[in-house]
């Protein structure tokens, strides 16, 4: 059976430092940008992300994520940079 939109957006919903956010590789994928260009603008317009909006996993987070998913997602593999992840400050 094939996700729904609903259902494959959820499903990239992960809790952090106690919020919900998605990583900047699966919002570079829905607004169809390369991850690479989308952390290029939020870099250069850094005043515009704070940091309740947009964090950068640290290296504990970076791990336990890693090695929740893995084995779930075969694109997570070969993954090497901390991901960003993007909060909704509207919950």
């Amino acid at each position: 059976m094939e996700n729904t939109p609903i259902q494959a957006i959820e499903s990239r919903i992960f809790t952090i430092r106690g919020k919900q956010v998605m990583f900047d590789r699966e919002l570079a994928m829905l607004f169809a940008v390369q991850s690479k260009v989308m952390n290029q603008a939020v870099k250069r317009n850094a005043k515009r992300f704070p940091e309740e909006f947009m964090f950068q996993l640290d290296a504990n987070e970076f791990a336990e994520w890693k090695s929740q998913i893995v084995t779930s997602k075969g694109d997570i593999k070969g993954l090497r940079k901390r991901p960003h992840a993007c909060a909704n400050t509207h919950s």
